[in-house]
């Protein structure tokens, strides 16, 4: 009888890298824009080489990016998590509009601006019975990576949610001249360094800059510092 494979899973680790587990596909995205630098679109990137385990840096410091090289027991780095262990639900306020409701807990926004154009994703919500305001908001609140915001329909009660596969993808936005967050997508099991299973989602970022205020989670902090140089 062969052993039982293993689920995928990110683990983090007190202190150090991301653990990922279960032959999850690691890849690359990009924060497409438009002429007026609107965030507008994911561009797919490169794939790394598929591995049924790997460790991903979380200090911000590894110089083999994403890919950690031991570099955060060197610098002392603190990876302390922060962030709230509430389900998502309890820490998100609503916004009824015609047709649907938006959730938002900003505690978990990565600052990716697919929220911004159109007049913002909060003020669509009000005018959502208009085809093209709808048609909008229901595509801006799905790239949101952090699933900071979701969209519900009324009527069945069911949030409406990009059909991932379980995969991690490290962001670029070249609008800001950085790198972002760790994307990961498609209800992957994140635990934390002492064991508590956060809330599976179909959308989290994590960070892996360092410098986030709400670990494991990302926060937007990339951008301030800047955070770059992937090799």
């Amino acid at each position: 009888m062969e052993p039982a494979a293993t689920p995928p899973g990110v683990e983090i680790t007190e202190n150090g890298p991301y653990h990922v587990t279960g032959h999850l596909p690691l890849g690359k995205t990009t924060i497409g824009v438009d002429a007026d630098g609107n965030s507008v679109e994911w561009v797919a990137g490169d794939e790394y080489p598929s591995e049924g385990e790997y460790w991903l840096c979380r200090c911000g410091h590894s110089g083999s990016k994403p890919f950690c090289d031991g570099t955060h027991a060197k610098i002392g780095f603190d990876g302390t998590e922060t962030a709230s262990r509430e389900p998502y639900l309890q820490q998100a306020k609503a916004l009824k509009g015609p047709g649907y409701t938006l959730t938002d807990a900003p505690a978990l926004c990565a600052s990716a601006r697919f929220c911004d154009p159109n007049g913002t994703v909060w003020k669509q919500i009000h005018q959502a019975d208009d085809p093209q305001v709808r048609e909008n908001l229901v595509r801006q609140t799905c790239d949101c990576p952090s699933g900071r915001l979701v969209l519900w329909d009324n009527a069945s009660g069911k949030a409406l949610e990009p059909g991932f596969e379980p995969s991690v993808v490290s962001i670029a936005d070249p609008a800001e001249d950085c790198l972002g967050p760790l994307w990961v997508r498609g209800g992957v099991q994140v635990t934390a360094a002492d064991g508590f299973n956060y809330e599976v989602r179909n959308r989290m970022t994590l960070c892996r800059c360092g410098a986030s205020n709400n670990k494991p989670f990302c926060d937007g902090m990339h951008i301030k510092i800047r955070f770059n140089a992937e090799t």
